[in-house]
């Protein structure tokens, strides 16, 4: 039986550069989003196209979880959607925005957001409250991975630090410090790296 295809929300890397593109951590993401998000500006567009074009840039939440000053840390598993990042360490919880999600994407960035829930939990159960907030956009054009995603990174804060994963892709679950995660940088995915450098910042 054939697998279904795989649409992904994109927009053009030529709105990306319009709007002023940047390497690494842009912590000015409201000068992006309003744009980014509405609904004549991005579209979806075939996984498989996606991927190896770096004319589209596909919109990627990046969910760091923290409980006071530790973060939710795991290592990427074989069974990773993204086969170029598996075994890296990861601080980033979420994924691609699909084509099941479509009715959310018309410029409301609290549609966004609830989409964004959606496929967080689908990799986790988080068994405690939260306030999520959008405090980054992240860009690598260095890398064969970073050059076709742009990240949007939401730092939910935790009441507690209560998470279990749900997807088999994610282990060595458990919450670290950044001096403990930078004596990992080595070992973590880029986007990873870039965030766990900036922590400090991202966690204000």
């Amino acid at each position: 039986m054939a697998v279904a295809q795989e649409n992904v929300l994109v927009i053009k890397r030529s709105l990306f550069d319009r709007l002023g593109a940047f390497q690494g951590l842009n912590f000015e993401p409201e000068r992006y989003l309003g744009t980014l998000l509405s609904r004549g500006n991005n579209f979806f567009l075939s996984r498989t196209a996606a991927e190896v074009d770096p004319d589209y840039k596909q919109i990627i939440p990046y969910a760091i979880l923290a409980h006071d000053d530790r973060v939710l840390y795991y290592v990427r598993g074989k069974k990773a959607g993204e086969q170029r990042l598996v075994a890296k360490g990861s601080i980033g919880i979420g994924g691609h925005l699909n084509d099941r999600d479509e009715s959310l994407f018309a410029g409301d960035e609290n549609a966004y957001r609830a989409g964004v829930e959606r496929e967080v939990n689908e990799e986790i159960r988080i068994g405690t409250t939260f306030d999520d907030r959008i405090v980054a956009l992240l860009n690598d054009d260095d890398t064969e991975v970073g050059r076709v995603h742009l990240g949007v990174v939401h730092v939910f804060r935790l009441d507690q630090a209560k998470v279990d994963k749900r997807e088999a892709m994610i282990t060595n679950l458990e919450f670290l410090t950044q001096d403990q995660l930078l004596s990992r940088r080595d070992s973590l995915e880029t986007w990873s790296q870039l965030c766990v450098d900036e922590l400090k910042r991202l966690l204000v």
